[in-house]
């Protein structure tokens, strides 16, 4: 924890000095220590939850004044990343080093800042069933993560220097991947000090006028996702899976769209967990040739911020012939669009909050 801090008072001189210039950026710094516990989201961790964790947040934050309209359509927001160090004071569930790109959205008169970030995390002592066999929250060393943050946050109240306090939301799961996977939710308090890395004064924000109404016609978009999965059968195997998507949407102005559309999945470790059941515990009443295809109808919405966009879609299987995990599924991500059609997604899709397969993807919006 330490080093962390030490890496943040040593970064900070050395970009100060870069950010002279009147028309550069604006930056902003910030370190936060927090402290937390390990939510009780699943009886399988109980035997985990035995000490309260702890850490540091690092943040750099760049200042936007809506020099793209984007930015004024979204209360002018921070972009930047965010540096996790957590130590779970848990010698099996180890210490997390986790990297994530971040917005910060304001309210309140901008006193108020709420956080979004996603990214990866190390975990340094996943499960291992000769060393480690007590972990069953985290079956790999990589991770999945998600953060939110809700802060007071007030910069500049003593030069450059700042302060912010409030709570903090850290989630690492590896979406089932490799098992186990019964994931950890930290809930922390932070509190943090802040310091803007430009000595002038910052811009007035760029306000634009009010345009007409914006209208398209519903889109086909047709998706190809696939990637890499377990069952929760630990040491089942992991096996590759893909999912054909249909979808039309309709805009329903320029910050969001509404969708319709299926998917068929093709998940091979169902093949293998099929097998399983049927051959381990004839009672489950599993055929050995039961159907491990899936076809589902969705509802969607899309939030365009820019270039990117995030993606919630709850969905029902209409083709169902093996049980696993309940007919209803869900999935959220991200889009990143290049140019008007073609687009990448990563999304993680689940069964409440039980995770199925954390999905890359690229499709065309027609």
């Amino acid at each position: 924890m330490k080093k962390a801090w030490i890496l943040f008072f040593l970064v900070l001189p050395l970009c100060a000095m870069a950010q002279q210039k009147q028309d550069a950026p604006h930056f902003v710094l910030e370190a936060n220590q927090f402290y937390g516990s390990v939510l009780l989201h699943n009886t399988d961790i109980s035997h985990l939850i035995t000490n309260h964790p702890g850490g540091v947040i690092l943040g750099f934050n760049r200042k936007r004044f809506g020099k793209q309209k984007w930015e004024a359509d979204f209360g002018y927001p921070d972009t930047g990343f965010t540096f996790v160090y957590q130590d779970m004071n848990s010698a099996t569930l180890g210490e997390h080093f986790g990297l994530y790109a971040h917005y910060n959205f304001y309210f309140l008169k901008r006193n108020l800042q709420f956080r979004v970030a996603q990214g990866i995390s190390y975990n340094t002592n996943p499960y291992d069933k000769a060393n480690n066999f007590r972990n069953n929250a985290y079956g790999s060393h990589l991770l999945s993560s998600t953060m939110v943050m809700l802060n007071y946050n007030k910069e500049r109240l003593i030069d450059r220097f700042g302060v912010k306090a409030g709570l903090s939301l850290i989630h690492y799961s590896n979406a089932n991947f490799k098992a186990p996977n019964t994931s950890t939710n930290t809930f922390a308090f932070n509190l943090g000090v802040t310091y803007d890395l430009n000595a002038e004064d910052r811009p007035d924000f760029i306000t634009y006028d009010k345009e007409p109404k914006y209208t398209e016609p519903i889109k086909l978009n047709l998706v190809l996702r696939g990637g890499v999965n377990e069952s929760d059968v630990v040491n089942s195997g992991q096996y590759g899976f893909i999912i054909a998507s249909a979808y039309a949407d309709k805009r329903l102005g320029r910050k969001s769209a509404i969708q319709f559309g299926a998917d068929a999945f093709f998940s091979n470790f169902l093949k293998e967990l099929i097998a399983f059941q049927a051959t381990s515990f004839p009672e489950m009443d599993v055929q050995v040739d039961d159907d491990y295809k899936r076809v589902g109808l969705f509802l969607g919405h899309e939030l365009f911020v820019n270039k990117l966009s995030v993606v919630t879609q709850l969905g029902y299987y209409v083709y169902y012939p093996f049980d696993f995990e309940g007919k209803v599924y869900n999935r959220v991500g991200l889009k990143r669009y290049f140019g008007n059609k073609v687009f990448g997604a990563v999304t993680l899709k689940s069964h409440g909050a039980a995770a199925e397969a954390l999905e890359f993807g690229i499709g065309v919006r027609l």
